[in-house]
């Protein structure tokens, strides 16, 4: 099955000449696109193409470092403009091996330009490689052009640079899985897979008979689990910041008030509900109009 190219598109309210040099200074380039670490151009021959090298750090001390041609760029008289690409790289360890691709700055008659780019490459590793690219890379760095375009389009317009804004979107998710474990490991561990003595112990100020808080603790489990998923899936995080804001101080007084004999003990109820309490107001602070890939425009 043959890939289909890559394709991103969004409005941009800037002027043509900031967002030209915004996406063809390499400083600048470098700043706001997720794809490359650095970005560096080499001298340029009269009459030929504009060739830089680019290194994009994957982690672990790992790096892909490849080639870049500025193959041409075209100014239209209606003030569009197109600037197309040549890349690739020699190291064995990339799943891209070679590519082409094209940016097109189209006017729409006012002070929106529509910023698009579509490319595509061959990748390495045979039929293993394609597989890889088709279920995991392309997506992803399809994933990673769109976010990026969004961190453009909010530094253009509003101001906000893009290391800031990388921060706290990188922030959010980090908060976003850790909640995501906390749910769900306090609600299968010590409830469904264990059913700690502890945790019926503080039913015991409902005189409920033990039967009973065995299915309370059950279901609490199950919600907590469930809440755990919410955490992923559900779109609005600043939303559920804003519950466990109010969540976590009746949690915190409801285990204090069953066992007050908590509060002398190791990683109590008050110290850790109010540290996911103050950690709530930091993510409900940061998650506020973050960047997201959903902005864009993914198909023609």
């Amino acid at each position: 099955m043959k890939s289909k190219p890559i394709y991103v598109e969004i409005p941009i309210n800037a002027e043509m000449e900031k967002l030209w040099n915004a996406t063809q200074q390499p400083d600048q380039h470098e700043q706001w696109d997720l794809r490359f670490s650095s970005i560096t151009y080499l001298p340029k021959e009269e009459n030929k193409p504009q060739e830089f090298t680019y290194k994009t750090k994957v982690g672990f001390g790992i790096a892909i470092e490849g080639w870049g041609r500025s193959v041409g760029s075209h100014h239209a008289e209606d003030g569009s403009k197109t600037s197309s690409l040549h890349f690739g790289t020699d190291q064995a360890i990339s799943i891209i091996r070679e590519g082409r691709g094209y940016w097109k700055y189209i006017s729409n008659g006012d002070s929106s330009i529509k910023f698009l780019t579509q490319y595509d490459y061959k990748t390495s590793f045979g039929r293993v490689g394609k597989w890889f690219d088709q279920i995991l890379f392309r997506p992803l760095i399809g994933w990673g052009t769109a976010l990026s375009f969004d961190v453009l389009k909010r530094w253009l317009e509003k101001g906000e640079t893009p290391s800031s804004q990388y921060i706290r979107f990188f922030s959010n998710w980090l908060i976003t899985f850790f909640f995501f474990f906390i749910w769900t490991y306090h609600g299968l561990v010590p409830k469904i897979i264990n059913m700690h003595p502890e945790e019926i112990a503080m039913l015991d100020v409902f005189s409920i008979t033990s039967i009973q808080a065995y299915w309370l603790v059950m279901i609490m489990g199950i919600v907590e689990g469930l809440f755990g998923l919410v955490w992923l899936l559900y779109s609005n995080k600043r939303r559920l910041y804003g519950i466990q804001i109010v969540l976590f101080p009746i949690l915190m007084l409801g285990a204090i008030i069953a066992q007050p004999s908590y509060l002398i003990r190791p990683f109590n109820p008050l110290t850790f509900n109010l540290a996911l309490f103050v950690l709530s107001i930091a993510g409900f602070m940061i998650s506020k109009d973050i960047p997201t890939a959903k902005s864009c425009k993914r198909k023609r």
